[in-house]
């Protein structure tokens, strides 16, 4: 397998759906060696295998928000392979929607956990490695609920902007190093995530209801996991090693509108 990937070794969290997989998909055509880590085992497993044809693959079940289940995937890709050279630290949740004063603690530390300390945690174990290589790239999953307020989301906005945050702040630490760290900020991108969101407002109009939504971005469409592969793909290929530090949105030019 030739590809810009083919000598190296990506750990991919939330990989058995959406952006994860799709990106999973991506690199493994590209020559990459996957570590894969998600919670659905048996989507995982089968990912694994189906990936497998390409490049080695492996599935490693963890929950994200727990600090010793994602120091084991970091070990596994370790005692695997040997090295880290991209990380795509992915997984998250929107949790429930509902203004802030009936967002209810429970629901707020839960999303938190997932979208904040796991993509913190995943940074910690992950930056060791790469500070101890010299080398290493980072993409970290925001949104465009990370830069600007959207509504009905007081958990998932307060970890996306925390996730804008440590990326800038883990980025002016580990730049010396050799180690890039971005983010991305996706729109309203078509996953399994975005449609259940879609059904909690429309329930079974949902697809009328998506068709409104995205009536107000400028390309009037939703965004294709593709198309948000595509980008993460250029983030960890080593073609913009000089790109550290930044939140690229993807978003069909939605957020310029306010």
């Amino acid at each position: 397998m030739h590809g810009r990937f083919a000598d190296k070794v990506v750990i991919i969290t939330g990989a058995a759906s959406g952006l994860g997989r799709g990106t999973a998909e991506r690199l493994s055509k590209e020559g990459a060696s996957l570590v894969l880590v998600d919670l659905q085992e048996a989507e995982l497993q089968a990912l694994a295998e189906e990936l497998s044809a390409n490049a080695p693959a492996i599935a490693v079940t963890a929950d994200v928000s727990k600090e010793e289940q994602v120091a084991a995937y970091v070990k596994a890709c370790m005692d695997k392979f040997g090295r880290i050279d991209g990380f795509f630290n992915n997984a998250g949740i929107e949790g429930k929607q509902n203004p802030t004063e009936d967002f209810g603690a429970e629901e707020f530390r839960r999303v938190v956990s997932i979208n904040l300390d796991g993509v913190f945690f995943g940074l910690s174990h992950v930056l060791k490695v790469m500070r101890e290589q010299g080398s290493g790239a980072i993409v970290n999953t925001a949104s465009v609920g990370g830069i600007r307020g959207i509504g009905n989301q007081s958990g998932y906005a307060a970890s996306k902007h925390g996730v804008v945050g440590m990326t800038r702040n883990s980025a002016v630490e580990y730049g010396q190093y050799g180690v890039q760290i971005n983010a991305i900020a996706p729109g309203a991108i078509m996953t399994a995530m975005v449609e259940g969101s879609l059904r909690q407002i429309g329930g079974d109009n949902w697809e009328e209801v998506g068709q409104e939504f995205v009536k107000n971005n400028p390309m009037q469409r939703f965004g294709k996991t593709e198309e948000v592969a595509a980008l993460v793909a250029f983030l960890l290929s080593g073609e913009s090693p000089f790109i550290n530090g930044t939140t690229v949105p993807i978003d069909g030019g939605q957020s310029n509108k306010y």
